[in-house]
């Protein structure tokens, strides 16, 4: 019985050691890392999401601008307006201007907004 205690306990040992061994080995990613990557993934949706409230809000207000028919979107604080309707050049002239003015709007592309 002695022998079978002492052979556990070694085989034990060794495995421990190896498992050690084992994971110390393997480049772990710090969790603070991962995290802080997520957020700023967050951070920068949550940034798009209020450009485009903004700018359809303000678009739905201005007056002379048919801001029901003009699609927004926003892609790392690059705007996209398009429409299905068409619009006067002022009209769109007047669409880039006011997205222009919104905080944290890097670019806009109105391309895709139809003109008479």
């Amino acid at each position: 019985m002695k022998k079978f205690a002492i052979a556990a306990a070694t085989a034990t040992a060794l495995t421990l050691t190896l498992a050690n061994a084992a994971f110390a080995q393997q480049p772990a990613q710090a969790p603070l890392t991962v995290a802080a990557g997520e957020m700023d993934k967050a951070t920068e949706a949550t940034k798009d999401t209020w450009i485009t409230t903004k700018v359809k809000s303000d678009l739905m207000t201005e007056k002379g601008i048919p801001g029901t028919d003009i699609k927004v979107e926003t892609n790392k604080g690059v705007v996209s307006l398009s429409s299905d309707t068409a619009l006067t050049k002022s009209q769109k002239d007047t669409a880039v201007m006011i997205t222009k003015k919104i905080d944290g709007v890097k670019a806009v592309s109105a391309d895709g907004l139809k003109t008479d």
